[in-house]
């Protein structure tokens, strides 16, 4: 028997691989109805059969949509009146990175980061939020990233979106007290997905910043985000490597995150590109 319901209908974005897929796994015991959203339709499609596999009695929606386009962006609202769906929990999961000098980076790329990161996750939540408030019911996880806490050099944009999404999330938070409505901002260090691959210019790029003592699996991070959402928790590092992390460089001076950071670039710059 499926377990009773925490939400009616989740919205994950991002779903087709990586921590969007892992949302789409761990919430769909807990929801009625799960909308997946993504622009790889095969992998979706493949994600939905095997959930259904598990849970018959989900209905699951699969919608194709590149959240980097803004048309196709706009359209999800109209694909998810069309069958009458009404997300009470939004993942804004999508993300896009690149890692690299900016100088030397692609603005496609650029372009396309920014518009998935920032200005798809605020689409989103602004055309989903107003039916959560009529309802008094809902809830918005937004992944950002433990990049957000300081400016990472080779990956200045990326990390900038990020410091977006958590201070965008905890700003809404504070809104939506009164409406009874969490707002959650899920703040990773690396995992391992197809995120770095994307992000890294190439087989010849720079290493990617995490070690892999530092990494954690996207198991953990989407079980530790939804207890956080059980708690109404405003902001979640999942992992204690990551948590602590996160303590140390929410104490330090600025004056000392720069000079680790330059300390880091030049490391980088000494060691030979990866064959």
């Amino acid at each position: 028997m499926q377990p009773s319901a925490s939400f009616s209908c989740a919205l994950v974005t991002g779903a087709s691989s990586g921590l969007g897929e892992e949302f789409a796994l761990q919430l769909a015991p807990r929801v009625n109805q799960l909308v997946l959203v993504a622009r790889r339709e095969t992998l979706l499609r493949d994600l939905a059969g095997r959930i259904g596999t598990l849970h018959p009695q989900l209905d699951i929606f699969v919608m194709a949509v590149d959240l980097a386009v803004p048309d196709e962006c706009g359209q999800l609202a109209g694909m998810l009146a069309e069958h009458g769906l009404i997300p009470d929990l939004l993942v804004n999961n999508a993300g896009l990175g690149d890692y690299g000098e900016f100088v030397t980076s692609e603005w496609s790329k650029i372009a396309s980061m920014l518009r998935v990161n920032v200005e798809a996750l605020t689409y989103l939540t602004h055309a989903f939020l107003p039916d959560m408030i009529r309802r008094g019911d809902g809830a918005i996880v937004n992944v950002s990233s433990l990049a957000s806490l300081l400016a990472i050099p080779d990956f200045a944009v990326y990390a900038a979106t990020k410091a977006y999404v958590t201070s965008f999330s905890e700003a809404l938070r504070l809104e939506l007290r009164g409406h009874g409505i969490p707002v959650l901002a899920v703040c990773p260090g690396p995992v391992h997905t197809g995120f770095g691959v994307v992000a890294k210019r190439g087989e010849r790029g720079r290493n990617m910043p995490g070690r892999e003592w530092f990494h954690v699996p996207k198991e953990q991070v989407v079980a530790e985000a939804l207890v956080a959402l059980a708690r109404d928790r405003a902001r979640v590092y999942p992992g204690l490597k990551t948590a602590a992390a996160a303590l140390v460089l929410s104490v330090l001076p600025i004056v000392l995150l720069r000079l680790a950071m330059g300390a880091h670039l030049s490391r980088q710059d000494k060691m030979p590109p990866q064959p």
